[in-house]
């Protein structure tokens, strides 16, 4: 049985959120990828220290969702296990007024990893194509702005212009960048929204806000579809992930993630013959203590 998925969901060609599936319908078991998930996370720990040794290249991991498709869960559970001084999280909340008085760009390119770490954006750039696409008015904070009227198709093909340029920059100065869509289906989002209020040690997760913003899934659900197509590129690509079965959600990312760092070609870094000579007195040294 194949249990390799990094190329299954691939963003190839013309990308369809309605004609994409929401569930797993494969054969793999969820004992069997708890399972998978315990070995891969050691490939991914082990290709993390080659990544943190080798030193010449990063990887950015983006994150996007809706609320409740389990993208905390999932750098929980896929990101657990690897080295934390190798690895950095970052969650895009709303900007600040201070963000706000830069480009729209300017606090993700703070935020990136530097040679030789895993970055995690948990929300992240495309906030400006998904919620400010959603909910337009949210662009006049930027104060470059004067009217909803200034957000034209124009508008919007120069922002996502904006974000390719940013990733390609990004690819062609050693960082890859891979990104990653839970797709929960709006069926599912309704029962993981009803667990946060019927569960009491889940109540800290609901936001009245959520509510609000369900009953734009479907503006939502296009903005991502425009999004991924606009931008998914050989050097940034797209991966769509069925999120109903959060369990598989976990398997497919991480082996997406360690198929990604192994075509990064990583090596330890090899000695000079006066290092090994050096370690060799060191040795001696050592031993006649």
């Amino acid at each position: 049985m194949d249990t390799n998925f990094s190329d299954d969901f691939l963003v190839k060609g013309k990308f369809s959120i309605k004609k994409t599936s929401t569930e797993y319908n494969g054969k793999l078991t969820k004992e069997e990828g708890a399972q998978l998930l315990i070995a891969e996370k050691e490939k991914l720990r082990e290709l993390q220290e080659k990544l943190y040794a080798d030193g010449s290249q990063s990887l950015l991991v983006v994150l996007q969702a809706m609320d409740a498709a389990g993208k905390d869960s999932l750098i929980e559970h896929v990101f657990g296990g690897v080295n934390p001084q190798g690895c950095n999280v970052t969650s895009f909340k709303t900007p600040s007024s201070k963000e706000y008085s830069h480009d729209f760009l300017w606090r993700h390119y703070l935020a990136l990893p530097q040679k030789g770490m895993i970055g995690i954006f948990n929300r992240s750039h495309y906030e400006s194509v998904l919620v400010c696409k959603v909910h337009p008015e949210y662009n006049l904070s930027e104060k470059t702005w004067k009217s909803i009227k200034d957000f034209d198709s124009t508008f919007w093909e120069n922002r996502y212009e904006s974000i390719r340029n940013f990733e390609k920059n990004l690819s062609q100065n050693g960082t890859t960048v891979v990104k990653i869509f839970l797709n929960v289906s709006k069926k599912e989002q309704k029962q993981r929204l009803l667990d946060r209020i019927n569960e009491q040690d889940k109540n800290w997760k609901f936001s009245i806000g959520d509510l609000p913003e369900r009953a734009l899934f479907d503006q939502y659900m296009q903005a991502y579809e425009n999004a991924i197509n606009e931008t998914s590129k050989d050097h940034a690509p797209w991966y769509v992930l069925p999120a109903d079965d959060k369990w598989f959600a976990r398997v497919a990312a991480i082996q997406i993630i360690i198929d990604t760092l192994e075509k990064m070609n990583l090596k330890y870094p090899q000695l000079s013959e006066k290092d090994r000579q050096g370690l060799l007195e060191a040795k001696k040294t050592l031993e006649n203590e």
